[in-house]
């Protein structure tokens, strides 16, 4: 089955289209159209986000005897959010502290922009240097902030470090085999991802060098040099964002994908799809929703990981389309932006101006972080003894208390993704 979407720019007749390549005749049985509005779409997004971020919980009080206890006053403070949202990071979070306030009081997750990178960290051979990347991390870790490992290898040709270029074969292998292992065992057990080689639908720097499987020999090294949690990812760009980009369908990343786990430990455990969401001044939203539903046949982790949005006039209205769409599908696991700040400028898109106010793209992150955390809950039990609340996935702390005693009881719980609602007792002594 083919499954695809697109948008119309006008209104009136048009003729589908469909052409292949195949060495065999394609006969097309059956085609299905269907058209939706705006408001369509919309709600299907938020019953998406409620079956996939959102849960049912049902608390009862009750008393040493086990019945229930009417009026008792409950309250649900949240203690985490389970979606991870982040951003990219400069180096320049390290010098300046309103850069420092302003990242860590909104995000969960940072990926250093260039910091962590080959050409960064060993400018000349043999000559390494992790001094700003360490300091990086350190800061991460004190904020609580996750990291993600951006990249081990990178397989575009002209993104090497200069000296690698031209190195002949013997050089080579044992300048990629120091790389990784110098990077991947610095930074294990304290990076919760990989992208170990980066765009390697693209471009095919080491595989032109050491032959077709040289990424299947980068992964397979860099889950034995960290064999926690981290997740190896297949980093990607155009992907989900520019339908007419051949090298990159859906289709081909999931066989570049399989060619990958097929010589894996453990049968692809812990590789996970990395989608950088690179979009242009209009994104195509539907051809995002039907790639990301392609990509999640896989059965592995889906992340956005450095979604930024062109410059033009409805750059924020853009950004937050596809932050919900990839918020509201279920295999999506995390999102990170790319807007690292550099007095400078960014990459293609801020969040902030050099004093740290919001541009209106950094509002719309704001809203949708306020919209999306875990938030807190009040109210009192039924007749039955029951308090029901419809729940972000997250961690909360319960309290209840009751007018018979002076006391109250508290207890942590954890809302997460499972079939049906969660139903929890406390047990209130009366």
């Amino acid at each position: 089955m083919l499954k695809g979407g697109l948008t119309a720019a006008s209104s009136g007749p048009a003729e589908l289209y469909f052409e292949s390549n195949a060495t065999v005749d394609l006969w097309v049985d059956s085609v299905s159209l269907k058209p939706f509005s705006k408001d369509e779409w919309t709600a299907h997004r938020a019953e998406s986000v409620s079956a996939a971020r959102k849960k049912a919980v049902r608390l009862q009080a009750t008393d040493s005897a086990g019945n229930p206890l009417e009026g008792a006053a409950v309250s649900l403070d949240a203690v985490r959010t389970n979606f991870p949202l982040g951003a990219a990071v400069s180096r320049y979070i390290l010098t300046n502290s309103a850069y420092q306030t302003w990242f860590a009081s909104r995000f969960a997750v940072a990926t250093f922009e260039n910091e962590m990178k080959w050409y960064s960290t060993e400018p000349a051979p043999g000559q390494e240097d992790y001094t700003v990347p360490d300091a990086m991390m350190a800061f991460a870790k004190s904020n609580g902030i996750a990291v993600r490992g951006h990249n081990v290898f990178w397989d575009q040709p002209s993104q090497q470090p200069r000296w690698v270029q031209s190195l002949p074969y013997p050089q080579l292998l044992a300048a990629a085999s120091r790389r990784i292992r110098s990077v991947v065992s610095r930074y294990a057990g304290q990076v919760i991802g990989w992208d170990v080689v980066n765009e390697n639908l693209h471009f095919n720097f080491y595989e032109g060098r050491f032959g077709w499987d040289a990424s299947t020999a980068f992964y397979a090294a860099a889950r034995l040099l960290d064999a926690g949690s981290a997740l190896m990812f297949m980093n990607e760009f155009n992907t989900v964002e520019q339908p007419g980009d051949m090298a990159a369908l859906p289709a081909r990343y999931l066989q570049r994908l399989q060619q990958i786990i097929a010589a894996y430990p453990e049968n692809g455990a812990g590789m996970a799809i990395g989608l950088e969401g690179h979009f242009t001044t209009n994104p195509n939203i539907p051809y995002m929703r039907a790639a990301l539903d392609t990509l999640a046949q896989a059965g592995i982790p889906v992340w956005l990981t450095e979604v930024d949005v062109a410059p033009g006039p409805s750059q924020a209205q853009h950004l937050e389309e596809v932050l919900r769409e990839a918020y509201a599908h279920p295999a999506v696991q995390g999102i990170v932006i790319w807007s690292a700040w550099r007095p400078e400028g960014c990459y293609v898109m801020c969040l902030t101006d050099n004093s740290f106010n919001n541009l209106p793209q950094g509002d719309v992150v704001d809203r949708l972080i306020a919209e999306w955390r875990a938030t807190p809950r009040a109210g009192s039990t039924d007749a039955q003894g029951y308090f029901e609340a419809e729940l972000v996935h997250g961690e909360y702390k319960v309290t209840v208390s009751h007018p018979a005693l002076n006391s109250s009881i508290s207890r942590s719980v954890k809302v997460e993704l499972g079939s049906g609602s969660d139903h929890y007792f406390i047990d209130m002594q009366v």
